[in-house]
């Protein structure tokens, strides 16, 4: 089985028994790679899967975790399905990608890393906090007035049409 499928296995497996000390394990292990992926900034974390899950003292199949969360956050996607421990691996990340898609993912204990300092200014940080609220704003259509043209366009008035039984 690969260490992707084991991933999806375990994530999804979880009960209220075992959720809390998975998702210790999960944000403890996530959060001492972003600290170093931030810290060594500009370089890229590099090497083979068995290697950096050594280097981060995790466990294998969380290690696949934390790959499928910034898999969506590197310039170019790894195919997380074919990653076996041999795999070579480069992070080459887009930050303000990963910030905004820690914002997405409510994942304070990330994206207020003081790493981040080194990476992101201030000003870039507020304006990445400020397109993530805006995306967040759902525009509803505005429904048609009584005596205007139904939308399903037959013709009819609203209230006569699709408006009958709203």
């Amino acid at each position: 089985m690969s260490l992707f499928k084991e991933w999806n296995e375990l994530i999804n497996n979880q009960t209220d028994d075992t959720f809390e000390a998975f998702w210790k394990e999960y944000a403890g292990t996530e959060q001492r790679i972003y600290q170093k992926i931030l810290a060594i900034y500009p370089e890229h974390l590099k090497g083979t899967f068995d290697e950096l899950v050594k280097e981060f003292d995790a466990n294998k199949v969380i290690f696949m975790g934390f790959m499928d969360g910034i898999n969506s956050s590197l310039k170019k996607e790894n195919d997380l399905e074919s990653v076996t421990e041999d795999t070579a691996l480069d992070f080459d990340i887009d930050y303000e990608k990963l910030f905004f898609n820690m914002l997405k993912a409510d994942a304070d204990y990330l994206y207020t890393l003081q790493e981040w300092e080194n990476v992101l200014t201030v000003d870039k940080m507020k304006e990445i906090v400020k397109d993530y609220n805006r995306s967040k704003i759902v525009h509803v259509e505005k429904k048609p007035g009584r005596n205007e043209p139904c939308p399903c366009g037959s013709g009819k008035k609203y209230k006569n049409c699709c408006g009958k039984n709203a």
